[in-house]
């Protein structure tokens, strides 16, 4: 009896010792681990992913690489955090891992074994280099650098060696968050051998042209064919004031057998971009947009055909069949793909606000050769395949609303997905995220809005709960299920607001139509969509219709400062991060002219009826009597810097409570650690002032 009453005296004590469940908070979001580039094995049986570590206090972060036998156990650190390690790839045989690093040389090659052991330094290029490729027959490896072809001041007048005026005859003088460097990103190819890399040969050695293409353009921008004979590259063969109006980026293949270069995308004018050689080689994949001066075009699955390839490309113009694009009658954009074989294609793309995983096979009997593979409100990206001829494994990154990026594995016959990474079990082991759900809201033209609302933790609905609206940046960027370390909406929930995030006109994954029709109508459907949205879900007993706030940031950022002009007393408070204010002199003063003529139909000089620039949020400023923050960054040149200081000044003289954060070290987002948990508490700070 007394062992009994001593263990039910202990019970109450191993209770209260267990975590109580706690809200995501802002220190917590900053311990969340950050997973990135999974990479299969060539034989498909491990797994290789980089781990960001964010250190606020030192205010910096560190990748290291992670490696998993039998593709997700016994997952073990191989390099260290103070090495840095980026960029990590395979090398084709299995035997070594590639990753760049910094020296005092610039970034510079890496290899490692699997196991952790002899890491060495294979690179020693002057100025260092920027991504890397392996030959698939580890005969070269081509990588890219910086190569100076312009002239500074000082180059044309040495003695005005300390100017730091600068010359400028065309536009793209500076681009997205730096002025132009003088310097372009140049391919080459270097013999490989011996563990040893060296300076290799400069196939675009002349030209004022970059590969991968800025300003995203990544190491998916070239790829080599199975047989290591060619190299095919993305490029943008356009510069100064006719590059900053046009989208023409084409696949150029570059063979080593004749040092000769073939153009497989002249026939198309939009953007074309992400080469990728089937596994026999006799084909190129790329995604390619139709419309010229269109960013946000459907993207589609082009293909090129070899009719020859067992010749190379030695003599393509006359060995090679048009381009085709395979999926022009699919309603949505194609993004991350990798190509399996026998024409088969893995593919993700954004539906109804999600991001699922699909297969191209041509001999399919489904509509339009495509079918699900996966189901489900989450976000599949950074597909990675592997085929050793036995085993044929795909993986993916996979985050929803509440969880962030973790690695899967997916069952193509099946269509099922299997956790295989858990770098953030422990970190949120004890946090309690709001519950989410999926809505469909009727617009003012009858069609569904879908709207996903995110709820407090312990949400109790006999409560009334202060409600943000927040509006998407873009403007064709989709409101799904991705994990956001800035506008998180589970850290939203957790400081005791409802969210609610509509996919208005002009998000894809709901047909072209849908996507384009934001263009030229910045102040029309669009924002509608956006009042009829916070409206319904106003309407709930749980929603204080009397504390309501609109968020958002980019093309969100015009959404808050147009609806703080016609709102009609529904919000309580506005928050815009890097927002256009004044079309016009945004228009003037932004870099990538294609995307500002495409979306306004022409400069504002040449409007006729109704027109963006007519809705520009600043002619509405007369009505303006509701506080607003207003965010923006020095380094942002898509938005540029005057459009926050003009909102905040017409703010300030109309006497409306207002503030304004600014960084001088940012660009379009916010990504330093400090700046980030600055931008945060000032975020929450704000709408707790006016909505609580």
């Amino acid at each position: 009896m007394k062992r009994m009453l001593s263990g039910l005296l202990l019970l109450p004590f191993l209770l209260s010792a267990q975590p109580m469940p706690q809200k995501l908070s802002i220190a917590k979001l900053w311990e969340i681990k950050r997973l990135s580039e999974p990479q299969l094995s060539p034989d498909g049986k491990s797994l290789l992913y980089g781990v960001r570590t964010y250190d606020t206090k030192a205010n910096s972060s560190k990748n290291q690489l992670i490696l998993s036998d039998n593709l997700g156990k016994n997952p073990k650190a191989i390099t260290e955090l103070k090495i840095n390690a980026n960029s990590a790839k395979w090398r084709p045989d299995g035997k070594k891992i590639g990753f760049l690093s910094s020296t005092d040389k610039g970034m510079q090659l890496f290899e490692i074994n699997p196991d952790g052991s002899q890491l060495t330094q294979i690179s020693q290029i002057e100025g260092g280099i920027s991504g890397f490729k392996y030959s698939p027959t580890l005969t070269h490896i081509a990588y890219t650098a910086d190569v100076k072809l312009d002239k500074e001041v000082k180059d044309i007048y040495p003695d005005l060696d300390k100017c730091n005026g600068r010359i400028i005859d065309g536009l793209m003088y500076r681009h997205w968050d730096a002025w132009h460097d003088f310097a372009y990103s140049h391919l080459f190819i270097a013999p490989y051998a011996n563990g040893k890399l060296v300076a290799g040969k400069d196939i675009m050695e002349g030209e004022k042209y970059d590969c991968p293409v800025p300003p995203h353009g990544g190491e998916d921008d070239y790829n080599w064919s199975p047989d290591g004979n060619s190299l095919a590259y993305a490029c943008k063969k356009e510069t100064g004031t006719e590059a900053a109006f046009s989208t023409n980026t084409d696949i150029y293949i570059y063979s080593l057998i004749g040092n000769s270069t073939f153009n497989a995308s002249s026939q198309n004018k939009g953007y074309d971009k992400a080469p990728q050689f089937s596994p026999d080689g006799k084909a190129l994949y790329w995604l390619s947009m139709r419309t010229p001066g269109y960013e946000s075009d459907k993207s589609d699955l082009a293909m090129f055909s070899f009719a020859s390839p067992e010749k190379g490309v030695k003599n393509l113009k006359t060995e090679a069949m048009p381009m085709s694009k395979l999926t022009t009658n699919y309603p949505h954009t194609i993004e991350d793909f990798v190509c399996l074989g026998n024409g088969r294609v893995v593919f993700t793309s954004v539906v109804e606000g999600t991001k699922n995983v699909f297969l191209y096979d041509p001999k399919s009997t489904s509509p339009n050769s495509i079918r699900a593979i996966t189901k489900g409100d989450h976000d599949f990206s950074s597909l990675s395949y592997a085929n050793d001829g036995k085993n044929a494994v795909l993986v993916g990154l996979k985050t929803r609303i509440d969880s962030p990026a973790e690695v899967f594995r997916i069952d193509l016959s099946k269509g099922t997905d299997t956790q295989i990474s858990f770098v953030n079990k422990d970190i949120l082991s004890d946090v309690k995220m709001g519950r989410v759900e999926k809505r469909w809201i009727k617009a003012t033209d009858g069609k569904q809005i879908l709207t996903w609302v995110i709820y407090p933790p312990d949400f109790d609905p006999t409560k009334k709960y202060p409600t943000l609206l927040y509006c998407q940046g873009g403007p064709q960027s989709p409101v799904s299920q991705g994990f956001s370390f800035r506008w998180n909406f589970e850290l939203m929930a957790a400081n005791g607001y409802i969210v609610v995030a509509p996919n208005r006109r002009g998000l894809p994954g709901f047909g072209k139509e849908w996507n384009d029709a934001i263009m030229g109508d910045y102040g029309g459907q669009c924002m509608n969509d956006y009042l009829s949205a916070i409206d319904e879900v106003a309407k709930e007993p749980f929603v204080n219709k009397d504390k309501l706030g609109a968020v958002g940031a980019s093309f969100g950022g015009y959404s808050v400062y147009w609806l703080a002009g016609n709102h009609q007393r529904r919000f309580k408070t506005f928050i815009s991060h890097c927002g256009m204010f004044n079309m016009e002199s945004w228009y003037g003063t932004t870099e990538e002219m294609f995307f500002a003529k495409n979306d306004n139909r022409g400069p504002y000089w040449s409007q006729t009826g109704k027109s963006n620039f007519d809705a520009s949020p600043h002619k509405f400023v007369q009505n303006w009597d509701t506080p607003i923050l207003v965010i923006h960054n020095e380094k942002d040149f898509r938005v540029p810097l005057n459009q926050g200081m003009e909102a905040f000044t017409a703010a300030q003289e109309k006497g409306v409570p207002s503030r304004f954060l600014y960084f001088p070290d940012e660009n379009h987002w916010v990504t330093k650690p400090q700046n980030s948990i600055l931008w945060q508490r000032v975020f929450f700070e704000w709408l707790d002032r006016w909505l609580k």
